[in-house]
């Protein structure tokens, strides 16, 4: 299959070495150092391998991909979409691989797709969901540190097992990545969203590793309430959490020494992804009547460490 990876930074230039090591047809799109180096030297994942790799800046790219692998950050995505769209060809797959919720999840929430722009631009049929669970660092340009992680979860927005996705997941096969198909890949969404809302701005505001995070009782309190809160929401919606809450939150404290991707952001003086985060579970709760306190109190303060920092998307 031939594949594009639309960001090709931490996580998009790990599949993109995945799959290029699998004997799949791959670019890479990326700008700056990072770019260069991939260019010159390829993609080293730290510690496992290297694999050279064809990388652009051009986003006339996706024009001869099967699939475009979308690992932009949400807050991107307004942007790029129109774009996008009009370089697509009929027929190919693009698989979105955003945290938070996703701009396909339900219309008209101006959290994650503002005005709209998204859903008026991609082709409704083209969209195939993602939920990661991997964790990645971007160590230096074209170097890629592989924290744990190689589960990549896929689905269409209505459930269905298609052909399409059985091919995905078999090319991320060939790369050594799993590519499960699900039918409840909207349950997935919340099951990752619930710690990504409390770990990501948390770890944000203190600096603290989760680990750390986890070393201090009345934090894990919030973080616990946090977890309720978006859980209320998400029940709301019809979603079922496939497992315990307790468990999903002493998983994301497993993990240890590892920065979230919104720490390593904001050292980074990148923007935050807030809206998709926190902002769109507090914007869902205001439409169905769910109180949310710990969630609208923790994104207000992220979002003022991110105004003073520079750092507004």
């Amino acid at each position: 299959m031939r594949f594009t990876i639309l960001g090709a930074g931490a996580i998009g230039a790990y599949v993109g070495a995945c799959l290029a090591r699998g004997g799949q047809e791959v670019t890479l799109i990326a700008r700056g150092a990072h770019l260069r180096a991939m260019q010159e030297r390829g993609v080293t994942v730290e510690g496992a391998f290297a694999v050279a790799v064809d990388a652009t800046d051009d986003l006339s790219a996706v024009a001869e991909a099967d699939v475009v692998f979308v690992a932009l950050k949400a807050y991107s995505l307004t942007e790029v979409a129109p774009p996008l769209a009009a370089h697509l060809r009929a027929g190919a797959a693009t698989v979105w691989a955003q945290n938070g919720i996703p701009w396909w999840y339900m219309e008209g929430l101006e959290s994650v797709d503002p005005g709209g722009v998204i859903a008026s631009s991609i082709p409704r049929d083209s969209v195939v969901g993602c939920v990661v669970y991997c964790s990645t660092e971007l160590v230096e340009p074209g170097v890629v540190r592989h924290v744990e992680g190689d589960r990549f979860s896929i689905g269409e927005p209505d459930g269905e097992v298609s052909d399409r996705c059985r091919a995905i997941e078999a090319a991320f096969a060939t790369g050594g990545l799993k590519a499960p198909v699900a039918k409840d890949l909207r349950d997935q969404v919340w099951l990752k969203l619930v710690g990504n809302v409390a770990f990501n701005p948390i770890t944000a505001l203190t600096g603290a590793t989760l680990g750390e995070l986890a070393g201090q009782p009345e934090v894990v309190d919030v973080v616990r309430a946090m977890f309720a809160e978006c859980a209320a929401v998400a029940e709301r919606l019809g979603a079922r959490f496939p497992v315990s809450l307790e468990r999903r939150m002493q998983a994301g404290f497993a993990v240890g020494g590892h920065k979230t991707s919104m720490l390593q952001d904001l050292e980074a003086g990148k923007p935050l992804e807030l809206d998709c985060l926190s902002g769109a579970v507090i914007e869902l709760a205001d439409r169905l009547g769910v109180d949310v306190p710990h969630v609208r109190t923790v994104h207000a303060c992220a979002k003022l460490l991110a105004a003073r920092s520079g750092t507004v998307a």
